[in-house]
């Protein structure tokens, strides 16, 4: 423990929280916006969570270990409303944001612009525009709404309204909407991020969002890796007086300093296994059975002169979503959420140095690549994803100068929060998508008077967004006025 450390432990803070993910630094950023004396400490010796960046294959090569493309990066509420260009932080876009190739060598494709998606989309263009044209008229009402609790009255509920006639339904009767494969396997692939079945309930919600978010601000990567997200919220937070202290680990609540609120940065039954002996023994099991979903296997890649692609413009694209048809990928997010690994999984592939040439070294790019795959999975996928991306793109495997592998052991050995390799923090069951994590009237309450929960297990759930830690915040901020009165 720093002596820094050592000296604010004597001292009561306003507010110390553990964890420096995106979520943890938008919280202490918040709070610090408010006038406390904020610290934030961190188990490893970098801060970032999920936003770390590293040379894994070749040296130069920028990958982003975890969090890569941040489709609610732009329309985040929060971090929009933040100078964090001030530090570093610049979006970069590809000229393409998504590419969903197809086995015929055609391939659906998502870019900022509506009309020019839906135009790409042919005999479906009228239904892409009818979709979603709505929902981004007034995109920034809906997000505020979206990006927080879905147990509460909304703020636009004309806005929500909408948003919810086509979230309740699963992606694959949404889908059905379309005539063409392009536009039923690019919003199915959208709807695919949440690790869920396709054929279930709600699970159209975060495609739609991921269609309007890429027609309103886009899919962007951050200049120079998503390091530079979380650096920039270090900065702003230690410009208002915050402290960062690193390699500190909270094991119990005797390494908690004395703080008027404490936020966590990190998963339910870990800050059960803190804090446990203090809470209401209801929440303690409801945070021990926080259940946690399939898990991501990741491959980065050093690969001369890209991939090439069959279907040329998807060599423009920040993002490819690997899986083929809406059928294949329905099939194999069925199979990933009964425990069974599929023969083609479904892939999301990070090409960020299109948007980002800083990150390649010369004519050798760094390519950013996982699978979806069961909880805890222990066999090697790399063969199945390295075919994956074969099968659209062939010669690719000829053009691969070095590789490194992440399996869900290794994810979760990274950032204890991914249980089983699972990189959302938290099964994104039905129950889950309401009571997340377990239904409070406050779900960013731990129970204990001061003590908050601001992770991805809270809502809006996963994502380089801040929102769970800035909602979180928030409640910590509520509750000192009314202790204050």
């Amino acid at each position: 423990m720093s002596e820094a450390l050592g000296r604010d432990m004597s001292d009561t803070l306003d507010a110390v929280v553990v964890g420096s993910g995106p979520n943890g630094l938008s919280a202490a950023v918040t709070l610090a916006q408010a006038g406390l004396r904020v610290t934030v400490l961190e188990r490893a010796d970098e801060i970032g969570g999920g936003t770390r960046t590293a040379e894994l294959t070749v040296p130069g090569l920028k990958h982003d270990i975890c969090s890569a493309v941040h489709p609610f990066g732009v329309a985040s509420p929060f971090l929009s409303s933040l100078p964090l260009e001030e530090f570093g932080l610049r979006w970069r876009y590809a000229d393409i944001d998504l590419a969903h190739p197809l086995d015929d060598g055609t391939a659906g494709l998502l870019s900022r612009s509506i009309d020019e998606t839906a135009d790409g989309l042919g005999p479906d263009a009228k239904r892409w525009r009818r979709m979603f044209g709505p929902l981004l008229r007034n995109f920034d009402n809906l997000a505020a709404d979206a990006l927080g609790p879905l147990l509460r009255v909304p703020s636009h509920p004309l806005e929500m309204a909408k948003l919810g006639a086509l979230s309740v339904l699963p992606a694959t009767i949404t889908a059905r909407a379309f005539k063409t494969e392009a536009a039923r396997a690019l919003f199915v692939g959208c709807a695919a991020h949440s690790f869920r079945p396709l054929g279930s309930l709600m699970s159209s919600a975060l495609g739609t969002m991921h269609v309007v978010s890429a027609h309103s601000g886009g899919w962007p990567a951050a200049e120079g890796g998503s390091a530079a997200i979380t650096r920039a919220l270090a900065g702003l937070l230690e410009s208002l007086g915050g402290t960062i202290v690193t390699g500190c680990e909270v094991k119990s609540a005797g390494d908690l300093p004395s703080a008027r609120v404490t936020l966590f940065d990190i998963g339910p039954r870990a800050i059960a296994e803190i804090i446990g002996d203090r809470m209401p023994a209801r929440r303690v099991r409801g945070y021990r059975r926080y259940r946690y979903g399939p898990a991501a296997y990741k491959v980065d890649l050093a690969v001369r002169e890209g991939i090439p692609w069959t279907a040329p413009d998807v060599g423009r694209a920040g993002t490819v979503h690997i899986g083929g048809s809406m059928a294949d990928l329905a099939a194999a997010e069925s199979q990933v959420n009964r425990g069974i690994m599929p023969e083609r999984p479904f892939l999301l592939v990070g090409q960020q140095y299109v948007a980002d040439p800083g990150r390649s070294v010369g004519d050798v790019h760094p390519i950013w690549v996982y699978a979806h795959v069961p909880s805890g999975y222990t066999g090697d996928a790399t063969p199945a994803i390295l075919a994956q991306i074969e099968r659209f793109a062939p010669g690719f495997t000829d053009r691969i100068v070095a590789q490194q592998v992440m399996t869900p052991a290794d994810f979760e050995a990274y950032n204890p929060n991914y249980v089983g390799g699972d990189i959302i923090s938290g099964q994104n069951s039905l129950r889950q998508l309401v009571s997340r994590p377990v239904f409070a009237p406050d779900a960013y309450a731990t129970g204990v008077p001061g003590m908050f929960v601001c992770s991805a297990a809270t809502p809006p759930g996963a994502g380089t967004h801040g929102m769970c830690g800035h909602h979180a915040a928030n409640s910590a901020l509520r509750y000192l006025d009314l202790t204050a009165s």
